[in-house]
């Protein structure tokens, strides 16, 4: 119990770390993607979401091994083999210098040929959407070389310094940002934006490795390379391929589906869409980060019993944070939008909250997911819902191509992710021990309860007041209120809801003695 107790707190310290750089994030990014929108313009803006978004579709095979990375990682320090750990550190870091080249050769050919014959971009910009993907390609490359060194920050659960590192990020994306709105020198905004990203990605990297080296010791590294760590890390990312291929044709598959059958317009509204949806679930993300590592940690040492509570628990609260947020945007889509930007593309509102929708559904996965990486044992899992998946984009390329309006893509996202929870249930009774009866009685069927009654009054008073301020502020002050005691009377367990009522009296009565 002691153990589990300095757990929670490490965990809750971790997450006050991480909540402290996502604040800073999501109002600065919330204020740069206007400022962004209305210097680059529509086109511009959704012809770097279009072309960087097909940069990141090579990031499938990245994406696999940079989950088989963190995985091998956590789980060695669960074990406490030092010198495996660091074998494991560098046998990963010249695994991603590898892949950078591949990518690179894959992203200068077969790349170059569908931006030049296949994507819709107006003949007068294909210069600049030349340029931009030549910064998007080595934007990823050092990216995929930070993979070893971030995760090794997470692994060992030093959130304090990832979230500097991320708040410094943030700031100078910022700068970035007003330097191409503001400068009279800027020419082309676009070209000079995709270009300091990628100086601003040097830097980063150059940081990360500095402060690696210093701190942990399998980072001091001799780039020596196991074979045998090679080929579980090998196996473990190729089955896992499945996922992560499945997971980037939902997102940047769909996201190039909109340009082949719309234009760029479209990917402007998908990418304000993303942006409102980064926003909020990165208060999840934030959790989800902090959580887990002491989710692999604890499978690792055997301790099913407390793994599998934390992984109820991660699911549950992890959706009721995104749920408080929700809430007010979904009824007030058109409000907060019209505020934000001003002017913006045609499917925005439906596009927002259909996103906000999603992510709602798939935050209640992250830990199942987390806990089944964790067993090492995801070739069947990746086959079945890898497989399952990969329908998103064949489905969404039939409904555009039938002409169904383009909410209807994310309808079939939806539906999908509906079916791949259940499956990742039930391969985790058989793998993990997970009680599904359980998980369905205290998350599911929770959150749903939850969600229900948290919505009713607000969506009665969107209805009967005009649009406005006034209900605006009105619907916004009863959604915080009625998702707090949803979550806390209807959602809570005894124990829950006591100790959180506890947590806030301590926190209030803190702020007391320190005002008084």
């Amino acid at each position: 119990m002691a153990d589990h107790s300095a757990n929670n707190r490490r965990i809750a310290k971790n997450t006050l770390m991480l909540y402290a750089r996502m604040l800073v994030g999501m109002l600065v990014s919330l204020y740069t993607s206007r400022v962004l929108l209305n210097a680059l313009g529509v086109e511009d803006y959704g012809i770097y979401g279009a072309v960087g978004g097909f940069v990141s579709m090579f990031s499938l095979i990245s994406s696999a091994l940079t989950s088989s990375v963190s995985r091998f990682l956590t789980f060695e320090l669960g074990t406490g083999n030092k010198e495996r750990l660091k074998t494991v550190f560098e046998t990963s870091l010249l695994i991603q210098m590898a892949l950078a080249a591949v990518i690179v050769i894959a992203s200068e050919t077969v790349g170059i040929w569908f931006l030049n014959n296949k994507m819709t971009i107006p003949a007068e910009r294909m210069g600049a959407a030349g340029v931009v993907f030549q910064a998007s390609i080595l934007s990823f490359v050092f990216g995929l070389l930070t993979v070893p060194f971030t995760s090794t920050i997470i692994s060992h659960e030093k959130m304090g310094a990832f979230a500097w590192f991320g708040i410094f990020e943030i700031f100078a994306r910022l700068g970035i940002v007003l330097l191409i709105a503001y400068c009279s020198a800027v020419k082309d905004r676009l070209i000079v934006y995709a270009l300091l990203v990628v100086a601003l990605g040097v830097l980063m990297q150059a940081l990360y490795v500095l402060y690696c080296r210093s701190r942990f010791e399998e980072c001091r590294f001799s780039l020596s390379f196991d074979r045998k760590i090679f080929r579980e890390m090998g196996g473990f990312a190729t089955w896992n391929f499945i996922g992560c291929t499945a997971g980037l044709l939902k997102d940047q598959g769909v996201n190039l589906l909109y340009n082949l059958f719309v234009g760029p317009v479209l990917n402007a509204a998908r990418g304000i869409a993303g942006s409102v949806n980064g926003a909020v679930s990165s208060f999840a993300s934030n959790f989800m980060t902090a959580l887990n590592p002491q989710i692999t940690k604890l499978y690792a040492a055997g301790d099913l019993k407390y793994a599998h509570s934390l992984v109820e628990r991660g699911s549950k609260f992890s959706f009721y944070i995104i749920l408080f947020f929700a809430v007010p945007i979904l009824l007030e889509t058109e409000f907060i939008l019209g505020i934000w930007l001003g002017k913006y593309p045609e499917h925005s509102i439906d596009f927002v909250r259909l996103t906000l929708m999603l992510s709602l559904i798939g935050t209640l996965s992250n830990t199942l997911i987390n806990l089944q990486n964790a067993t090492g044992r995801i070739r069947n899992y990746q086959i079945v819902v890898g497989g399952i998946l990969m329908l998103n984009f064949p489905l969404s390329y039939l409904c555009l191509k039938a002409g169904f309006n383009p909410e209807s893509t994310y309808i079939v996202a939806i539906l999908v992710d509906i079916a791949c929870l259940f499956a990742r249930l039930l391969f985790l009774r058989k793998m993990a021990g997970l009680p599904v009866g359980r998980f369905i009685r205290t998350v599911l069927l929770n959150v749903t309860a939850v969600t229900v009654v948290a919505v009713i009054l607000p969506f009665i008073i969107h209805l009967e007041m005009d649009y406005g301020w006034q209900r605006f502020v009105t619907v916004g002050f009863t959604s915080v209120v009625t998702v707090l005691l949803s979550i806390l009377f209807v959602g809570c367990s005894n124990n829950e809801r006591r100790f959180l009522i506890d947590k806030a009296k301590a926190f209030v009565k803190r702020l007391y003695v320190k005002a008084c």
